[in-house]
């Protein structure tokens, strides 16, 4: 038996759960949260994930009465650590060696503990759609990735994406032009208040990904009534199958397919487009009800990792083993 820990970080905050593993599997024992980790001019702040691990994982520890048993392998999962991740690769690992005796360490991009968590290790693809929306998919010999852009080149078919479009027609209809909708645009008003402060309200802001895609719920609750939101959330459904079709490894018979973060929580007026587009272009693909969220991959890839036994491919930019020094 060996202490593993598993590593969730994003915009939202951190995520952490300790957890026992064996050869046979692992069994999360307790979790903890903290804020969100700073990211400044050197990408993701590793001092400030430290202290943030510093705060948690000890009493975590205490608490399971293991303060004197290492935690033999770590996975740290965080998003932008594809391209903000230097200042992790470089500070975590002499860190979690003197605070925790950490053998192995795992640095990961959110999509693959989201994947690990959805699908575990097994050949397909996972979109993981919120605020952004990102597609990976892997054979287990190679990863591929499709979209994850961010809102202004990419994202289609996100929480984002969806929201902007209901304030296009929104606006459209208080201009009068072709394409609007009164629905969404008395919703709109509901939300935000007059139209015209709309653009003062959201261009000034630095989460303005967020704040477009807090207005997709109200596109999907008119999406029954209203032919424009209907339409809206038909094409966000092929922008989802899209970016799965992309991703999935082409030659697997039965790849499985997963939907995961805030986005499928919109029900049937998102997911049934969406099983009819997957339908269409991948008919070989099973969709499947995520296993697990992105902290449950994060503790499945360092049990896996502890054990010496991950079958997910290793990838520079996407799932890194890094050795830990004393």
């Amino acid at each position: 038996m060996s202490w593993v820990l598993g590593v969730d970080s994003g915009g939202s905050g951190l995520r952490v759960a300790l957890a026992r593993s064996t050869g046979a599997g692992s069994t999360t024992v307790a979790t903890a949260e903290r804020g969100p980790v700073r990211t400044g001019t050197e990408g993701i702040d590793a001092l400030h994930m430290a202290e943030q691990l510093l705060a948690v994982v000890g009493p975590l520890r205490a608490d399971a009465g293991t303060e004197s048993a290492p935690l033999d392998a770590v996975c740290v999962g965080a998003a932008g650590m594809a391209t903000l991740g230097a200042d992790l690769r470089a500070e975590l690992p002499g860190f979690l060696r003197r605070e925790f005796g950490t053998e192995r360490l795992l640095l990961a991009a959110d999509a693959v503990t989201a994947y690990a968590g959805a699908v575990g290790e097994r050949p397909g693809a996972v979109v993981a759609a919120g605020t952004g929306l990102i597609a990976l998919g892997t054979d287990l010999r190679t990863w591929r990735r499709a979209d994850g852009w961010g809102h202004l080149l990419g994202d289609c078919g996100s929480g984002a994406w969806i929201g902007r479009a209901g304030l296009d027609a929104a606006l459209r209809d208080h201009d009068g032009r072709e394409g609007g909708s009164h629905t969404l645009r008395a919703r709109a008003e509901d939300v935000f208040g007059p139209l015209p402060q709309l653009p003062s309200r959201l261009y000034p802001r630095e989460d303005r990904a967020a704040f477009l895609a807090s207005f997709a719920p109200e596109v999907a609750a008119c999406a029954d009534t209203d032919p424009v939101a209907g339409r809206i959330l038909e094409e966000a459904a092929r922008e989802v199958s899209r970016a799965a079709a992309a991703a999935c490894p082409p030659g697997e018979a039965a790849p499985a397919v997963a939907l995961t973060g805030g986005l499928p929580r919109m029900g049937e007026p998102l997911l049934g487009p969406v099983r009819r587009e997957l339908g269409r272009r991948l008919p070989a693909a099973r969709l499947v009800e995520p296993a697990g969220d992105p902290l449950d991959g994060a503790v499945l890839l360092a049990a896996r990792h502890a054990a010496a036994s991950l079958t997910l491919p290793a990838d520079a930019a996407l799932l890194q083993s890094l050795p830990v020094s004393r």
